[in-house]
């Protein structure tokens, strides 16, 4: 299982998740170049340990375990992990 970043990080991208990440699996950090011209952040399904300090960090409540996500952003599980395909 892992955690997926869902709809409400659009246009937000807090990015205190990735402060309290200890695998740093959520990108893109406000330090990589493409973090401006993503609208969200996404956490790699490879790396996540699935530790859940994200989640409770996030303002917007965009943060979901895998099998707790919303049936509206469902999606965004593959959407989190096509990011890390590209």
């Amino acid at each position: 299982m892992t955690y997926v970043i869902a709809e409400p990080c659009i246009g937000v991208k807090d990015a205190s998740c990735v402060d309290v990440c200890p695998v740093d699996c959520i990108h893109p950090a406000p330090t990589e170049p493409d973090f401006e011209i993503m609208a969200q952040l996404y956490i790699d399904p490879d790396e996540c340990i699935d530790c859940g300090a994200c989640e409770p960090e996030c303002p917007v409540f965009a943060i979901f375990a895998e099998d707790a996500v919303p049936d509206q952003w469902v999606g965004y599980t593959q959407i989190n992990a096509d990011y890390y395909k590209r």
